[in-house]
């Protein structure tokens, strides 16, 4: 397939091109600076421009743009850049769609876990309702804002839970203070975190990209985890200890509404489409993304 890629150069999108790439596809980028290549194409997301010959002849569009999460403060100001960027872009994409007279076949638009809010330990399918709070309610309009895409796109909108990698993403932080022993849990950590490995996230985009998938798609390992158990795993693969919990009170001091809605709320995802429709992790459960974390080779 020629798949074209918004977010190309951020964590998901690196991982996610190299293996579309490794898989034979012909992936090209969407890039706000001048093009460096033929395999990009310049857009400006917040104006609502984009060079309308990237989609000419693309199978498939994937927007993973947005403005980080968890990298900034949220102030008001931030909040609704988190909110613009993500529905800017989506609806740039949609309209670029609309304008051609044979749109792509297929539109996988990122969403996140922050759709269901903090929902205990309730079991959360696809089909469980949206939770409340700012980053739900962004998920909401972001995935509303996907399906204006033209009748005959297929439209595939992945609720991804807490990414592991080796470096960068929601561990970014947190996995060096646990290779030095100083990390921990934060809050009571009987929070559920629907986490998963990089390579299973480019794994199951791919696989949704050709799999007659619509709608939404929890985007987690099979394998359900609380934070303490999240912890405990990760300093035991690094073969440290993880004792020092960080309370709420402390977490909320230092980051405000981002830490109830990002560390401290817990959605227990269960990937029921991925599931039934027979994707294979390569890292299903935690002791194995543990030991693939903590693996720096």
């Amino acid at each position: 397939m020629r798949i074209l890629v918004a977010g190309a150069s951020g964590l998901i999108g690196t991982a996610l091109s190299n293996a579309l790439r490794t898989e034979g596809h012909d992936v090209a980028a969407l890039v706000r600076r001048p093009p460096a290549s033929a395999a990009e194409f310049q857009w400006d997301p917040a104006a609502g421009r984009i060079d309308d010959t990237a989609l000419k002849d693309a199978d498939a569009v994937v927007n993973l743009s947005g403005a980080g999460i968890g990298d900034r403060p949220w102030t008001r100001a931030r909040i609704n850049e988190l909110r613009s960027s993500r529905l800017g872009a989506t609806q740039t994409l949609t309209g670029a769609m609309a304008r051609m007279d044979t749109p792509p076949a297929v539109f996988l638009s990122q969403s996140a876990s922050g759709y269901y809010g903090n929902a205990g330990a309730q079991v959360l399918r696809e089909n469980a309702p949206a939770g409340s709070g700012t980053l739900a309610r962004i998920c909401v309009d972001w995935e509303a804002a996907a399906h204006e895409a033209p009748a005959g796109v297929r439209v595939v909108t992945p609720r991804t839970g807490v990414v592991l990698s080796r470096s960068g993403g929601a561990l970014g932080r947190l996995m060096p203070l646990l290779r030095l022993g100083v990390g921990g849990p934060l809050g009571n950590g009987r929070q559920y975190w629907p986490w998963v490995t990089l390579p299973d996230v480019a794994g199951a985009f791919s696989f949704l990209l050709s799999t007659p998938v619509s709608g939404p798609v929890n985007v987690c390992a099979p394998e359900t985890a609380d934070v303490n158990s999240l912890i405990a795993r990760l300093a035991a693969a690094l073969h440290r200890p993880a004792l020092l919990r960080v309370p709420a009170p402390v977490l909320r001091l230092v980051m405000g509404q981002l830490a109830d809605e990002l560390l401290l709320a817990s959605q227990r995802l269960e990937p029921a489409v991925l599931a039934d429709h027979g994707f294979e992790w390569q890292h299903p459960s935690l002791a194995e993304a543990a030991a693939w974390a903590a693996d720096r080779d």
